[in-house]
Formats: structure tokens, C-alpha cells, sequence
């Protein structure tokens, strides 16, 4: 496999990984089973996407995308569709993590 094509795991696991956390509060606390299997799902099969991705990438790199992607995706799912407000800190908290993922991966590239 190549560097494009685990990047591409890398984004498909974002994206998985966002689905379940979006869909932590309809689990009522892990009480409901179809949301809870589902969210458990999509986390194993996200952390699956992870482990093959980091085979041919470096797992700083892996890692600080997928974690800072999926924080500010699921902030903004937050905001849009599930109610929650956008204060000043949020948006400041937030851009510093988009700021720390790029200064990781371009640490990365000069290595």
C-alpha cells in the first residue's frame, strides 16, 4: 500500500469515527443497543482503519490528524445538528487544534 492510499484510510476512519461519536448521545448511556453496537462498531473499525494506515505512515502524524479532524468535525456536527453553542472559546480552542495539526505534519514532512 501506498502513502495516497493510507491517507485515504485515514480519512475513511475520520469519518467513521465522527458517525459514532455523533451518535454517543442517541446510546442514553450505552442503554440502548442498536446505537451502542453501532458507535462500538464504528470505533473498531475506525481503529482498524488507524492500525493498517500507520503500517505505511508515521503514527504521530496518523494520530494528530485523526484526532484533531474528528475534534473539529464533531464540533461542528455539535453546533449544526445537535444543539450546541458556539462560543468564542470554543472557536479559539478549536482553530488551535486545526493550528497543532498543521505544525505536527509539517514537522513530519521534513523527516
Amino acid at each position: 500500500m501506498g502513502a495516497a492510499a493510507a491517507w485515504l484510510l485515514v480519512a475513511i476512519a475520520i469519518v467513521v469515527e465522527v458517525a459514532g461519536t455523533a451518535l454517543l448521545r442517541a446510546t442514553e448511556g450505552f442503554t440502548r443497543l442498536l446505537p451502542s453496537v453501532a458507535v462500538v462498531a464504528a470505533y473498531l473499525v475506525s481503529f482498524a482503519l488507524l492500525a493498517k494506515a500507520v503500517t505505511e505512515l508515521q503514527v504521530s502524524i496518523v494520530y494528530a490528524v485523526w484526532s484533531g479532524v474528528g475534534t473539529a468535525a464533531i464540533a461542528v456536527i455539535g453546533v449544526l445538528w445537535l444543539g450546541e453553542p458556539l462560543s468564542t472559546a470554543k472557536l479559539v480552542g478549536l482553530t488551535l487544534i486545526v493550528a497543532g495539526v498543521v505544525v505536527v505534519n509539517l514537522a513530519g514532512a521534513t523527516h
